[in-house]
């Protein structure tokens, strides 16, 4: 499968590294792109340097071709395309601002141009929204997304699978975005299983 992979502004990048770790060990092609607040804050959350291709390729280690990275105002790029959309966009951390521009079919970085490429290919786009609370805005904006073929899954731990640690916790919300992209894994004890 063909992913794009957006990192946004909001708290939270921990979800979207903790992704492309999972999707490159199945194997999946990832194509990675973050906004330039998304870069500053994964770099303050994590001390991860998003566009930094040898870092991240040595952090997972990878081979030359397993990821690719973009740039949020590379609207050359392919996926800003419908004749050449990835099989599937996630944007985890989405901000906010994100939501709203993309609700409102605002398309001024690739990012933007990519999640409403997805939808009128009618093509998975995942939302991760990471804020707390949701003022009547970011929730009427969220819906207008889902209306428009969207999967919002906030990120939203479960404790039924008895999480011990942090990592736990994380990998809870990313195998939710997993499931949402039919891609199976093994990151937490679903309910009702041994």
């Amino acid at each position: 499968m063909r992913i794009l992979l957006a990192i946004t502004g909001a708290s939270g990048s921990v979800y979207g590294l903790r992704l492309v770790e999972e999707l490159l060990k199945g194997a999946h092609a990832v194509t990675l792109v973050a906004s330039a607040s998304g870069a500053e804050v994964c770099r303050f959350e994590t001390g991860v340097e998003l566009g930094d291709a040898d870092a991240l390729k040595q952090r997972w280690n990878l081979p030359d071709a397993a990821l690719t990275l973009r740039g949020a105002d590379d609207l050359w790029a392919p996926e800003a395309s419908g004749s050449a959309a990835p099989d599937a966009m996630v944007i985890a951390p989405c901000s906010m601002g994100t939501v709203g521009r993309i609700a409102a079919g605002i398309s001024d970085n690739l990012i933007e141009r990519a999640a409403d490429v997805l939808l009128k290919e009618a093509r998975p786009l995942v939302l991760l929204p990471r804020e707390t609370p949701l003022s009547a805005i970011h929730l009427e904006n969220l819906l207008k997304l889902s209306r428009a073929g969207a999967r919002i899954v906030p990120a939203m731990p479960g404790f039924y699978h008895q999480p011990q640690s942090l990592e736990d916790m994380v990998n809870f919300v990313v195998g939710k975005l997993l499931d949402q992209l039919g891609i199976a894994h093994r990151l937490f004890k679903r309910w009702g299983t041994s």
